[in-house]
């Protein structure tokens, strides 16, 4: 899977194209969109990094058997579940009546531009 690195000004541009009918929808609309890397890399704080190695190590059966492990609160947990579920990094599936983190990436693979701002961004 391939996120789009898009500007907000270029995103909404491309939105409202679409929303009057000038242009078809991307191919890639669905997909998870970052303004830029930076926003990626502010994501994978070290706690959250624990959390994914967390997630993908110990395969936790509900997020309340996760706030254990981590001695989080349910509720902050399922914020940081929530933003990582949205960039593509983890997918939330329903098990038995719960929601159970699952590891959707085994890796992250960014191109820096250093000449200009067309960095591009793999989920593998």
């Amino acid at each position: 899977m391939r996120p789009k690195i898009q500007s907000l000004r270029s995103l909404r541009e491309e939105m409202k194209a679409v929303a009057r009918g000038d242009r078809p929808a991307p191919p890639d609309a669905a997909q998870a969109s970052f303004e830029s890397i930076d926003v990626v890399f502010r994501l994978l704080t070290p706690e959250n990094r624990r959390l994914l190695a967390l997630i993908r190590d110990r395969k936790p059966r509900s997020v309340a058997e996760l706030a254990e492990m981590t001695a989080q609160t349910e509720p902050n947990l399922t914020r940081t579940l929530s933003m990582l579920e949205a960039a593509g990094f983890i997918d939330m599936k329903s098990m038995g009546g719960r929601k159970v983190p699952v590891a959707a990436v085994t890796k992250i693979l960014v191109e820096i531009d250093p000449f200009s701002e067309n960095d591009r961004m793999q989920l593998a």
